[in-house]
């Protein structure tokens, strides 16, 4: 039993102890983001399509920041790069706070320039988080030997398994508190994001190998050099991508899982039209969308056999096939109205534990086969891939729906999953026979 549960060798490291101890924190107080801003947004306009813009809004600066955010952990201080951008992320939500606490009498804020201050901040935020998920991802091998990355990947994955099910969930229970409301639940990811400024400052100095020698990006103090610099190194990483199998076939198997097989757009429709539930959402919602965090972290929790798999890739490949059975499997469930209800969740959990155990091994090849000078930019790519892929998902699978229904479009999806996983395989197999 020893073997099976999560490895904490990497924990004994003071500098990654503290990181990690503070992104459970932090990760905890941003779901708490998460809930306020639909929730105000609906209350503000009652219409679902302003809580659907609010996703546009987060996915557009990811899509120009998290491939800047890898050129800049490349370019710069790691470090100092974790230190600013954790110090904006709080510094936006105080912003949320602000103009949800202030009356819009005194503030002169309200109506339709809220919402939109609303959607903004939330960008803004967003942006923050952009550019500092590379550089916190592009730090944890400066941290660990090699050797211990698969088990420090798997406690991340813990992490935001079981923040990502917990918080919505918590965030949900604090705004039935008048003494709390919606305006403090921003305060309080404020104040979280402190756990991880501390651990940022404390962390040592990091010895990155920068990109171009750690010279050539400050040759040219005027700006025009600098944007060709790093217009340059941008290229660069996504040359040395299309170049590498090993680092492109982890993006690929990580979009075939999330566009094809990722039907969370699908779950209010299923709890209503499915199972029941009215139009607002109730208990069968809740726990949609708690059972692939649920799987995650489990997935997290028994990890402790991850470390000693040789054959990565074809780790993945089996992984991201497991996902697309449990999502066949889920869609097949709901066939059964109410009365597949349970099986239906167990699929979906199944599904999350097999994601968790794809997402350790894609992380940990690439923090090992990218090279430290590009593996910021490499991590940027990561992000978006891992962000953007669910957007894609909801586009696809709720125009799906409108044509072949829910439970179709969920099974559609899981076969569509797997089929695409093998051919991946089948076309990159230099992927499936790598070993760490």
């Amino acid at each position: 039993m020893p073997k099976l549960l999560a490895d904490i060798t990497p924990l004994k490291t003071p500098a990654f102890r503290r990181l990690w101890l503070a992104g459970v924190v932090s990760q905890l107080g941003a779901q708490f983001t998460v809930v306020a801003v639909p929730v105000q947004l609906y209350q503000l306009t009652k219409s679902s399509a302003y809580v659907g813009l609010a996703g546009l809004f987060a996915l557009l600066p990811m899509l120009v920041l998290a491939p800047l955010g890898g050129v800049l952990a490349d370019l710069y201080d790691r470090k100092r790069i974790l230190v600013v951008t954790s110090s904006g992320l709080a510094a936006s939500s105080v912003l949320l706070w602000l103009q949800a606490a202030v009356p819009a009498s005194a503030s002169g804020v309200g109506g339709s320039a809220q919402i939109w201050l609303i959607l903004g901040l939330f960008a803004l935020q967003q942006a923050f988080f952009s550019v500092n998920n590379p550089a916190r991802g592009a730090i944890i091998p400066l941290l660990l030997p090699p050797a211990q990355l698969p088990a420090a990947n798997a406690l991340h994955f813990t992490v935001m398994g079981l923040t990502t099910f917990v918080g919505p969930m918590l965030g949900g229970v604090l705004l039935g508190f008048p003494q709390i409301g919606l305006a403090r639940l921003y305060l309080i990811d404020a104040a979280t994001m402190c756990a991880t400024i501390g651990a940022a400052v404390r962390l040592p100095a990091l010895g990155q190998a920068l990109a171009g020698g750690g010279a050539a990006q400050h040759r040219a103090d005027d700006l025009p050099g600098k944007v060709r610099g790093a217009l340059r190194a941008l290229f660069e990483g996504f040359a040395h991508l299309r170049a590498d199998q090993i680092l492109l076939a982890t993006f690929v198997a990580d979009l075939i899982a999330m566009v094809f097989g990722m039907p969370r757009a699908l779950f209010p429709e299923i709890a209503h039209t499915v199972l029941g539930d009215p139009v607002a959402g109730g208990s069968h919602l809740g726990l949609l969308y708690a059972a692939v965090p649920v799987g995650a972290f489990l997935g997290g929790l028994f990890s402790g056999w991850v470390p000693r798999v040789r054959r990565q890739g074809l780790a993945v490949v089996l992984a991201v096939g497991f996902w697309g059975f449990g999502v066949i499997g889920f869609g097949a469930a709901l066939s059964w109205a109410a009365a597949g209800f349970w099986a239906a969740l167990a699929c979906l959990a199944f599904a999350g534990l097999a994601d968790a155990f794809s997402s350790v091994f894609r992380s940990t090849m690439l923090q090992s086969a990218a090279p430290d000078e590009l593996r910021g930019r490499m991590q940027g790519v990561f992000f978006l891939v891992v962000a953007g892929g669910p957007r894609l998902a909801d586009m696809l699978h709720g125009y799906g729906s409108t044509v072949l229904g829910p439970a179709a479009t969920t099974t559609l999806g899981g076969v569509l999953v797997v089929v695409g996983i093998v051919l991946a395989a089948l076309a990159l197999p230099r992927f499936t026979a790598y070993r760490r």
